[in-house]
């Protein structure tokens, strides 16, 4: 199972991803009607409410920050960055070391808690690498988490074993944030008073009443023993130790970190002298939160803003300003790089044998969270390309360049280096897709902004973070393997804001460094050593420019397809895929009620269809796994555009790899049931039932035959007689997505295998056959039988079609999948596993589910299990009840017959 949790800290998130080894297996099969996707559109807008207030937030925050800093200069920032002591910035690299050695604190007591122990080094670099990528990124899915996770599933760790672990890595982070936020309302509310305005009598109360909480919990866990039991579900109680070992640690790692800012700040200029440190630490505290809920990553912009806006009654903002930038760099970005130095490294050591074969971490191999690690990287490295074309350059640099270089060059390489920048913001959202042409265009970039950087005012700085950059991603090469324009792709929402706000501050910068210049059309047009304003302004409109060409370039690109049904010459094309599989459940698109997408050389395909705003693909992709990928890719950017989920119904363990690179949660459906038809018999004990059955029936008179495929029409008037007395009897309508449906151009593709009542007579039974051209599988799709027909016809018929198989040659035959079956209900599993589980055993009333995997059994199959691949988090009930739309055709029917 994959399991999820996602916890906050300090803008770092937990996430947990697993899913189990398997081996392949087919699946139940089913139908997927079309529904107009009209329906999808509705929902766009709802994709950018969060987005836009995101980026209303960080224009507020620029907003007042702008207005804090309006008495002050670039170059007065600037002074204030360079005046920082040097043994300031020694001792804030001492309390980031301290802080990131108290971070495996967490880890260590949270494997305690789940009772495994790991050997401390494994515990820090896991833990250290982990975080040092969750606080800058701030992706959950992909960072700080699937990199935990990537580890502790090598060192033995099951996926509930890590889901507990991470959940107590969430209450640790409570009570730290409980107990120092207590500290500080308790011990310094006058501190507090200064920066925030709340009143001193209600602070104080407010602390004593959170110390006394933490308190509870230790004398809570001391007292109680019994696991906390909760709707059934059991949750162990800490000992008193180990919730002691949280307070203290989460209470070292929020005073460690708070420290690194205290000692960058220059408090020997406030006026009315330094606030106490547990003053300092609520005001922390206050703006790691509102950088926390703004969903920046880092809290960027936002924290900075908070931060200013605190201590004001202490310092300039232009000295706060250049200490937060010492602090961004000492706490966020040495960590971050250096994370990334070990992940890369570690990686490079585990594949060393395929590091000789492909000259690089590179190919399928790398852990999920890379391409995002070289998507982020990218986008900050255009970002910092961006900010130092809008910002002045150093003088001295640009006049020793100037000595060496024509003017033109460092014209041309300022303009050229924002370009690169601009060019880079998009490519960072085609690398996460895995676009291949977006790896060559990257690397071609960032050669270009790091020559840029050299040519236009000798910044080595930046230079060197574009080559590191560079260095990460050429030997990922084999990661980026998608075939896609990048036109083509859907930006997100979440992206194009993102892009918005780099282009926005670098306009504020811009403004802010040169607000002393007098702007005149002369200005456009002046070319000289020192002309950073000129620069800025030219840089700018070629920067918007391509911007605005490249949004045009999409715009008119062609409309996204609409899901439509299959015209008659895709069903052939289909047909002769499906003609080649080594399974039968890809039969099921011949029904032609389901939409296909095709691979560009046809030789692959999907079928899906479409509820509400959930895309649901059949199964896995059908037909030349080398298209896989590329397929599953292309039907996610469907969904993209249409503002719907993507998901996959029944999904195979052999495409699962390519589901968690869609960035999909897994949840375990059930296991379908595979007979091994070489070692079926009717001999032994345990087939005593199967012979009595296949002896009554016999002693009717009724008889089986097989009719091929070119003798299905002439039964048609026949078989749908014993269709609707079936239905009739069963009081029940056709279902549009499980098995198939009584449709005479369906079943005509297929061999029918009939139950006549005697030889020659009217039919009784019938199965439309799905059988593979290698002979690998057999299965049965739509089993229909009339009322008078003999006790037992649908297991004779069974029995029949096993033994035919087997006589025929084939390897297998499908039973088709038991719902919810096969999932271990233990209590540290996924809620979705205990409450399948759940209705496992006490859903009788409503479906056969335990019923239907005993009738199984009986047959001695391989069992294999199928997953529903799709969002995760508050989609998932909404996707459930979608789906059982679909299989139903429509709500009314998941409720009546």
């Amino acid at each position: 199972m994959l399991s999820q949790s996602a916890l906050g800290r300090k803008g770092k998130p937990y996430t947990v991803i697993g899913a189990e080894s398997v081996t392949r297996g087919g699946g139940e099969h089913f139908a997927a009607p079309v529904v107009a996707s009209a329906v999808t559109d509705r929902h766009r807008p709802l994709r950018w409410l969060w987005p836009a207030i995101v980026l209303l937030l960080v224009a507020g925050a620029i907003y007042i920050l702008h207005g804090e800093l309006r008495e002050y200069r670039y170059h007065d920032i600037m002074r204030e960055l360079a005046a920082v002591p040097a043994a300031r910035l020694g001792l804030a690299a001492f309390w980031t070391a301290v802080a990131y050695a108290i971070l495996p604190g967490y880890d260590a007591v949270a494997l305690a808690y789940v009772g495994r122990r790991l050997p401390l080094p494994w515990i820090a670099f896991s833990s250290f690498t982990s975080y040092a990528l969750s606080h800058t990124l701030g992706f959950s899915l992909v960072t700080g988490g699937s990199v935990r996770y990537r580890f502790w599933s090598a060192w033995g760790l099951s996926p509930a074993e890590i889901a507990q672990a991470v959940s107590f890595v969430g209450a640790t982070f409570t009570l730290g944030i409980v107990t120092v936020s207590g500290v500080a309302l308790l011990l310094e509310p006058a501190g507090m008073t200064a920066s925030i305005g709340l009143p001193v009598p209600l602070m104080r109360p407010l602390g004593v009443a959170l110390l006394a909480a933490v308190a509870a919990w230790l004398v809570w866990s001391a007292a109680r023993r019994e696991p906390l039991r909760v709707f059934g579900f059991e949750f162990p109680v800490p000992s008193a130790r180990l919730a002691g070992a949280q307070i203290v640690i989460a209470a070292a790692d929020w005073a460690a970190a708070t420290a690194v800012l205290y000692v960058l700040l220059p408090w020997e200029r406030a006026p009315g002298g330094a606030p106490g440190f547990t003053a300092f630490l609520g005001i922390f505290l206050l703006a790691q939160f509102a950088g926390l809920l703004s969903h920046v990553p880092g809290g960027v912009g936002v924290f900075e803003t908070l931060v200013v806006l605190l201590l004001r009654p202490f310092l300039p903002a232009s000295a706060v300003v250049g200490a937060l930038l010492a602090y961004r760099a000492i706490y966020y970005l040495a960590p971050f790089t250096l994370g990334i130095a070990m992940l890369v490294g570690h990686e490079a050591h585990r594949q060393r044998e395929r590091v000789a074969l492909v000259a690089g971490v590179a190919g399928r191999w790398i852990p999920a969270a890379l391409p995002t690690v070289l998507s982020t990287t990218t986008f900050l490295g255009g970002a910092i390309l961006l900010f130092s074309g809008a910002t002045p350059s150093v003088r001295g640099r640009v006049s020793a360049l100037d000595a060496l270089l024509p003017l033109g060059v460092i014209e041309l390489s300022h303009f050229l280096g924002s370009l690169a920048g601009a060019g880079l913001l998009v490519l960072a959202w085609a690398l996460r897709r895995r676009l291949d042409a977006a790896w060559g265009a990257t690397v071609v970039l960032l050669g270009v902004g790091i020559v840029a950087s050299l040519f236009k005012g000798l910044d080595w700085e930046e230079a060197l973070a574009l080559s590191a950059v560079l260095a990460l991603l050429v030997p990922s090469r084999k990661a980026f393997y998608r075939k896609a324009a990048l036109t083509s792709e859907p930006f997100s929402p979440e992206w194009i804001v993102a892009m918005a706000i780099v282009i926005g501050v670098t306009l504020w910068l811009g403004a802010f460094s040169f607000k002393h210049v007098e702007y005149s059309t002369e200005l456009w047009w002046r070319f000289r050593t020192h002309g950073d304003a000129p620069r800025f302004l030219r840089a700018t409109v070629g920067v918007l420019g391509a911007l605005v060409v490249f949004a045009l370039m999409r715009l008119m690109r062609h409309a996204p397809g609409e899901p439509t049904p299959p015209t008659v010459a895709e069903l052939e094309k289909a047909g002769r895929v499906v003609a080649a599989q080594p399974h039968t459940d890809a039969s099921l698109a011949l029904l032609g009620d389901k939409s296909l997408l095709f691979s560009d050389d046809d030789s692959a395909f999907l079928m899906y269809g479409v509820e509400k705003r959930s895309w649901v693909a059949l199964g896995d992709p059908i037909g030349a796994p080398e298209r896989w990928d590329e397929l599953a890719w292309r039907f996610r950017e469907m969904a993209d555009e249409h503002g719907g989920w993507t998901v996959f119904y029944q999904a195979s363990p052999d495409a699962l790899p390519i589901y968690i690179d869609l960035g999909l949660t897994l949840l375990k459906l059930g296991e379908e049931a595979r007979v091994p038809l070489a070692a079926f018999s009717l001999d032994g004990g345990n087939r005593k039932g199967m012979r009595r059955t296949v002896k009554e029936v016999e002693r009717t008179g009724a008889a089986f035959e097989i009719v091929p495929a070119a003798g299905a029409a002439a039964l048609m008037p026949e078989l749908r007689r014993v269709s609707d007395a079936w239905l009739e009897e069963k009081r029940t309508r056709e279902k549009s997505f499980s098995l198939g449906r009584f449709d005479e151009s369906y079943l005509a593709h297929f061999p029918l295998g009939l139950i006549r009542r005697e030889a020659g007579g009217p039919i009784v039974a019938f199965a439309n056959i799905w059988r593979t051209d290698s002979r690998e599988e057999l299965s049965v799709d739509l089993m229909r039988h009339t009322p008078d027909a003999p006790r037992g016809v649908m297991e004779y018929l069974f029995i029949q079609m096993l033994l035919w198989g087997q006589h025929e040659g084939y390897g297998w035959f499908s039973l088709g999948m038991a719902p919810l079956s096969g999932l271990e209900p233990h209590p540290l599993g996924p809620r979705w596993t205990r409450l399948a589980s759940l209705l496992f055993r006490h859903g009788e009333h409503f479906y056969n589910f335990r019923g239907l995997r005993q009738y199984k059994e009986k047959f001695d199959p391989v069992w294999a299990p199928r997953y529903l691949a799709s969002p995760g988090g508050l989609v998932l009930p909404r996707v459930l009840t979608n789906v059982a739309a679909l299989i139903s055709g429509g709500l009314r029917g998941v409720v009546a017959r």
